[in-house]
């Protein structure tokens, strides 16, 4: 199986030059860092101890920031680096003020690639994240025995199916791991099945909250118009999640004077064509990036920027959940839940199954199908007006355990370097 892996990557080796040129102009890649995909290197190793975290894209790295924040801290460790897969993962990186800590792209997936990314860096400790498996890097780690973490580890129904195809192939890489830390109960039974090393459950990291994070609030001049004015916040929306927000804002406009609806999309590159879809419906649109003055007819607050979805987490109490309205499984809430927001989501959440269902269990979230749901739903809690403190403060030291509990894993780690 692993030669027909190898092939297929060198298929997309060839073909990788028009991939990039055509992400280029979807403002998908650096116009200069996606050289670091191919192990052009625009960072230096430093001397000493190493330790390398690897993360797909936005949520990973935001879930690892508070165990950065700490481990910075070890005299032992001289860098750390960190690498991810998207443009928008290295835009939020840019907001931590991290000292010791790097970061790249990660390589393809090439084994020619994988060996001259770690005869480069040189990792003592070797960190995914997550459900991110690159079986050429990790069959090479384990060649050159570094000890490797599958950290907050998850696995679908869906994705050990898949596994399961090629069992002795999936066994073989998940082997490499020296031990993980599942996310869930559901990803520890999947992973003993793929006969991992050692598995050990600490909770879901992403429940720990790093310094940027908690400081971070929206801008004085937002609050200013924030004042004598109705809002909410639909945050990590989908491709037609914004115009079902946008039609139930329409709606709730009818019944809510100075009406105002924050629109967080997962993806920025996405805005003109978002925007477009709402200016079809009427609606007068304000960008986070725009430096004009916002109107006070604006109906729709487009948050087209990276790393802000805390703060206004912070400001606003009713949240709508994206990718949940579309089968894409659902999007992270306990970010919204740690700001104690009351949290609308839609059907498809299976990616965070048991996240929603604490959230569900402390009545701080509720499902709906259809815009009609959503307009109602939001109806009753923006005029509450009301955050759950009790889960505010419970999700708070939920994350401070999780996180203290990771971190004397890693040491053990780390006292081996």
């Amino acid at each position: 199986m692993i030669i027909i892996y190898r092939l297929l990557i060198n298929l997309i080796l060839l073909l990788s030059p028009l991939i990039i040129f055509i992400r280029l102009i979807k403002k998908k890649e650096h116009l200069i860092r996606f050289k670091e995909k191919f192990c052009f290197f625009s960072k230096k190793r430093k001397s000493g101890n190493l330790i390398w975290f690897h993360g797909a894209s936005v949520g990973e790295i935001k879930s690892i920031a508070p165990l950065i924040e700490k481990l910075e801290k070890e005299k032992k460790i001289n860098q750390i680096l960190v690498t991810s897969s998207t443009l928008s993962s290295a835009k939020i990186f840019e907001k931590f003020k991290f000292k010791k800590t790097t970061h790249q792209f990660f390589p393809v997936d090439s084994f020619s690639f994988t060996k001259k990314f770690l005869n480069y860096w040189k990792p003592n400790l070797a960190i995914f994240i997550d459900s991110e498996i690159w079986p050429n890097m990790l069959l090479n780690i384990n060649k050159k025995n570094i000890p490797s973490i599958l950290l907050n580890a998850r696995i679908t129904k869906k994705s050990f199916k898949r596994w399961m195809y090629f069992s002795s192939f999936a066994e073989k890489i998940f082997k490499c791991f020296d031990v993980a830390f599942p996310q869930n109960k559901e990803t520890a039974k999947y992973l003993k099945n793929l006969k991992i090393k050692k598995i050990k459950f600490l909770g879901n990291i992403k429940f720990s909250e790093n310094e940027y994070q908690s400081k971070n609030t929206i801008g004085s001049k937002i609050k200013k118009f924030l004042k004598n004015k109705n809002y909410w916040c639909a945050a990590s929306t989908h491709y037609n999640e914004e115009i079902i927000c946008g039609n139930a804002h329409l709606k709730l406009k009818k019944k809510i004077k100075n009406l105002i609806t924050f629109i967080i999309p997962r993806h920025t590159q996405r805005t003109e064509e978002i925007a477009n879809s709402l200016y079809n419906l009427n609606l007068k649109i304000h960008f986070h990036s725009s430096n004009k003055k916002i109107r006070k007819d604006t109906d729709i607050y487009i948050v087209d920027t990276y790393g802000e979805t805390n703060s206004f987490f912070k400001a606003c109490s009713t949240v709508f959940l994206g990718g949940s309205l579309i089968k894409h499984g659902g999007q992270n809430p306990i970010e919204a839940a740690r700001n104690g927001c009351k949290i609308i989501y839609g059907p498809y959440v299976q990616n965070f199954k048991e996240v929603y269902e604490l959230l569900d269990k402390n009545k701080v979230s509720k499902k709906i199908n259809n815009v009609e749901q959503l307009t109602r739903k939001v109806d009753i809690l923006i005029n509450k007006n009301k955050r759950s403190k009790n889960l505010e403060d419970k999700i708070n030291k939920l994350g401070k355990r999780i996180l203290d509990k990771t971190l004397s894993e890693f040491k053990f780690y780390l006292n081996k370097i």
